[in-house]
């Protein structure tokens, strides 16, 4: 696909994607989610459909497996998907940018060859397990240890709240783990990748969680699980960079999704605000309603534009931290409180989980937290302007 530049204007080959997740998400997607989600199944059938349609692939070479795309094209594509349902876009969102993505960016030719066809293809996904149940925010205090013993990673520990780590198409979770001391005392982590059904590695049940409800979400456990030393991802002790970089481009990724989401409450309230009446007249006459949609719109269209200018800086090969950061914020923010102005307008409808707009609601609140709370990334923002860390 052909780069994207600094206008808001997308390249044809942009649009035409754009407009075929958009379709697909409102035929295929949107008809079956609301069951899905309250039952928490997972979406298999809309899953094999992106992997089919390549969405899975997007930002990855064709000589393994990909489209030749590019990173906006990914996040377009979330955007669509998440304008009807979270849980199908973050499903995206994980298997490409933290279970393929370590891997095409850090891994060995083989590992590539080995493990990105099938992730590229959607028949396969892949986890990425760096939260642990003693640190979120901080992943510097990794718990996770892997040693190496007779030419294999010894590996144990525990991860949390990991996306796709257990259904019945995820093949392997890259966690991350202290793999020595530095220099100056730090702990050395390591990136390595462990294959679902390595003996040892025991994969949790289902969380009950408030929103994402048809998505797969899990804490994993690893009791002496043993891998071939060539599984080591990277550079050894690079482990904790790489997931900088990766959660760098990741927070672009969550930015759309989360656009996506705040779109989709414009969308539902203005379809209801032409359809409800109150008082003898559609409720969108009323000034009320008028200005809060209003509000609603003007808040997602500076959060696209904010993950516009930071995938831009991406793809230039530019810095972009502190744009990307500033866009997972304004973005996440902007889906939260569209969510909860949309739920408004609807009144005790919004209350109802048989509207979109409820399941938006439960889902917005993630965003403010998963790949980065709003409090890190405004440290990011601070860093980044030359303010003492």
């Amino acid at each position: 696909m052909t780069a994207m530049t600094r206008s808001t204007a997308l390249s044809a080959e942009h649009e035409e994607l754009r407009a075929t997740v958009e379709a697909f998400a409102r035929e295929e997607v949107a008809p079956v989610i609301g069951d899905l989600y309250e039952r928490g199944e997972f979406p298999y059938d809309i899953v094999a459909k992106m992997g089919r349609m390549g969405l899975f692939g997007l930002p990855f070479p064709e000589e393994h497996g990909g489209m030749g795309g590019d990173y906006f094209a990914l996040c377009l594509a979330l955007e669509e998907l998440a304008r009807v349902d979270s849980s199908v876009a973050i499903t995206l969102e994980a298997g490409v940018s933290l279970g393929a993505m370590p891997i095409h960016r850090f891994g060995s030719e083989e590992q590539k060859k080995t493990w990105l066809p099938r992730l590229c293809s959607g028949e396969a996904l892949g986890a990425f397990g760096l939260t642990e149940p003693g640190g979120g925010s901080d992943a510097g205090a990794t718990r996770t240890t892997a040693r190496l013993e007779g030419g294999a990673w010894v590996v144990n520990g525990s991860k949390c709240f990991i996306t796709n780590s257990g259904t019945d198409i995820t093949s392997l979770v890259t966690v991350t783990a202290v793999t020595g001391e530095r220099p100056d005392g730090r702990p050395e982590i390591s990136a390595i990748l462990i294959p679902s059904g390595t003996p040892g590695f025991t994969v949790g049940r289902k969380y009950s969680k408030v929103g994402w409800n048809a998505s797969d979400t899990r804490e994993l456990s690893f009791d002496d699980v043993r891998v071939p030393e060539a599984n080591l991802v990277g550079e050894r002790g690079r482990g904790y960079a790489q997931f900088l970089r990766i959660l760098d481009e990741g927070r672009i990724a969550i930015a759309a999704l989360s656009v996506g989401l705040a779109q989709g409450c414009v969308d539902e309230s203005l379809r209801y605000a032409a359809e409800r009446e109150a008082f003898g007249s559609a409720i969108g006459g009323y000034q009320a309603i008028q200005f809060k949609i209003a509000e609603m719109e003007a808040r997602t269209h500076t959060a696209r534009l904010a993950y516009y200018d930071a995938a831009a800086r991406m793809l230039a090969g530019e810095p972009f931290k502190k744009e990307a950061a500033i866009a997972k914020l304004v973005a996440s923010n902007a889906a939260m409180d569209n969510s909860r102005d949309a739920t408004q307008v609807f009144g005790g409808y919004g209350f109802m989980n048989e509207y979109p707009v409820g399941r938006f609601y439960r889902d917005a609140k993630i965003l403010e937290i998963g790949e980065g709370t709003s409090e890190v990334q405004k440290m990011l923002i601070a860093r980044e302007l030359g303010l003492p860390a």
